[in-house]
């Protein structure tokens, strides 16, 4: 089979995603998820014509002439109203908030009064309609505030709960199972054998997923037996999946055999082995109407392999279709041609405080095993297929991590 182009596979695998399922959550889990719906306002806000500040509600024309002096009849705290209805030369003591009484048009600020007894001098004028915020200034009954699609903010949960709303209906969380498999693996804070590793993939890629949106079940280790990695499989099924993503396994040794238990699980392969290093031996396909994405054992490939492939998945799943950013940058040094593999190329940023742009600086050394060198990067240099022989400061794609 031959390599496909990433482009190609990405498209491939993003074509027809979508994701119906809407759930309600409560205010407090509402920020940072997708809103599945639009929101129109159940009330009007203010639901009323509010004192914006405190003061006297007055009538405006009462103080064409100055000092003015107004008889005090009551009061108004925000939570409360005025009963009644004021009268030429009469005011009310009102407070930021609470609703302007019949009869007044205009509140006088405190600053610019002398109070004496049951009475209030008027020292400034003041406009009709001053300091008042009408009924439905922020919002009206009926008006929609929140659009279908959004990725909510705080501010926006905020918008939701002043309209109203104890529950905001969003995009159900994509369920990301993890599994990793192989005889050499051991859990982190195990003592492995001396022919042993700790996992660590499924650790990094539930981040990656978790952090633009996902829900995810680590299924731990299966090891190399086809009827371990069956029942790992079917535990992701019984959770209600939607993706399933497996590490390691999936190449074509004596002992990678997660590809052929799929198979016969029912997968249709959609696409397997990409033009890109690290990750070649990346797998997709369905398993009934859950996603498989079969990432490789190497960690830097799965990592990247879960920034590429992994990470626009669930955005899609979400309704989120923008691609991942890229930026450019200069290269810190020479680079040679390049094959027929997309590489990417693990880089640390420095900023150059001449001009402002970034600079890359590839490490020297690129083994797909190394993490560490992984954990330092900033950035991806992505060098497409048969890409000439580059220069230092030549403007090089960076996808930056």
């Amino acid at each position: 089979m031959a390599l496909m182009k990433v482009e190609d596979a990405l498209n491939h695998l993003l074509d027809g995603i979508s994701n119906t399922k809407v759930q309600s959550v409560p205010l407090s889990e509402a920020s940072g998820r997708i809103l599945a719906q639009d929101m129109a306002a159940t009330r009007n806000q203010p639901p009323f014509d509010a004192s914006a500040m405190d003061g006297y509600a007055v009538k405006a024309d009462n103080l064409k002439d100055l000092p003015a002096k107004l008889k005090v009849i009551g009061e108004v705290p925000a939570g409360h109203s005025f009963a009644g209805e004021m009268k030429d030369g009469e005011a009310v003591r009102i407070f930021t908030g609470a609703p302007v009484p019949a009869g007044a048009d205009a509140i006088l600020i405190q600053e610019n009064t002398e109070r004496d007894g049951d009475f209030v001098t008027a020292l400034e004028p003041v406009s009709n309609g001053k300091f008042i915020r009408p009924a439905g200034l922020d919002f009206k009954e009926g008006e929609v505030t929140l659009t279908k699609g959004i990725h909510l903010t705080p501010r926006q949960v905020a918008l939701g709960a002043s309209m109203n709303y104890a529950e905001i209906p969003v995009l159900s969380r994509p369920k990301v199972a993890i599994l990793a498999t192989g005889d050499e693996l051991v859990p982190p804070g195990e003592t492995p054998a001396a022919d042993q590793i700790i996992s660590s993939n499924n650790f990094g890629v539930a981040g990656q997923a978790e952090q633009v949106g996902a829900e995810t079940l680590n299924l731990g280790i299966a090891k190399d037996q086809k009827d371990a990695i069956a029942a790992k499989i079917k535990e992701a099924q019984d959770w209600g999946a939607d993706i399933l993503v497996t590490i390691g396994g999936a190449s074509v040794g004596d002992h990678d055999l997660v590809q052929d238990v799929l198979t016969e699980a029912g997968m249709d392969l959609n696409f397997w082995r990409i033009a890109m290093r690290p990750g070649k031996p990346l797998m997709a396909g369905n398993l009934g109407s859950m996603q498989v994405l079969g990432l490789p054992g190497n960690p830097v490939s799965s990592m990247v392999c879960a920034h590429i492939f992994l990470q626009p998945l669930i955005r899609a799943m979400l309704g989120q279709n923008e691609t991942q950013p890229l930026q450019t940058a200069k290269l810190a040094m020479d680079l040679g041609e390049n094959d027929q593999r997309q590489d990417y190329l693990r880089a640390r940023l420095e900023k150059d405080t001449a001009t402002g742009q970034w600079i890359a600086h590839p490490f020297s050394k690129q083994d797909s095993a190394m993490m560490a060198r992984f954990a330092d990067a900033d950035c991806l240099i992505i060098r497409p297929p048969f890409a000439p022989a580059a220069n230092k400061d030549d403007s090089c794609t960076i996808l930056v991590l």
